[in-house]
């Protein structure tokens, strides 16, 4: 009876500690496809969490091409994915943390919305990605916003420097 406690025992320790050492932040990189996406955002790099099992969970969002960055909080409201176009409806949600440059990036993607959820396709490296943006006004409606496309770029191995970072005079 304590061989097969003993071996459980060992194999959920074993599990614990490998979990920090196969979780990993890494850093995606895309390029705007079409002329809404290229007029929103141009390019997007997200810093992504890599888990135990290979799922990915974005935790960042920077312009790649302008000074910006966005907080993402996981999880969002059935009212907002019910909206979704019917081939985003499984996506993850994210929330824009309306704080710093995620003010703006929600007023650009939902104009007038309180609050704004990315859904987000699948991440994976070297594959497209689509964001879905959606929104909640002070009546209580969910509005879907606008839908971004992206190719992917490539990976990075740190957080992309700001062109404005350490510049004279800035």
């Amino acid at each position: 009876m304590r061989t097969p406690l003993a071996a459980l025992s060992i194999a959920l320790l074993t599990v614990s500690t490998a979990a920090p050492a196969q979780a990993d932040t890494r850093y995606f990189s895309y390029n705007a496809t079409d002329r809404i996406t290229q007029a929103l955002t141009k390019g997007i790099t997200l810093q992504v969490r890599r888990g135990l099992f290979g799922a990915v969970a974005i935790e960042r969002l920077f312009s790649t091409t302008a000074r910006g960055s966005a907080d993402l909080a996981r999880g969002g409201p059935d009212a907002a994915r019910r909206i979704l176009p019917e081939d985003a409806r499984g996506a993850d949600l994210y929330e824009v943390q309306q704080v710093g440059d995620g003010r703006g990036l929600a007023r650009a993607l939902c104009p007038g919305a309180d609050q704004v959820w990315l859904a987000a396709s699948r991440i994976r490296a070297p594959r497209p990605l689509t964001l879905n943006a959606v929104g909640r006004w002070a009546d209580g409606t969910h509005r879907h916003c606008v839908t971004l496309t992206y190719e992917w770029r490539g990976e990075w191995q740190t957080a992309p420097a700001s062109p404005f970072a350490d510049a004279p005079g800035a």
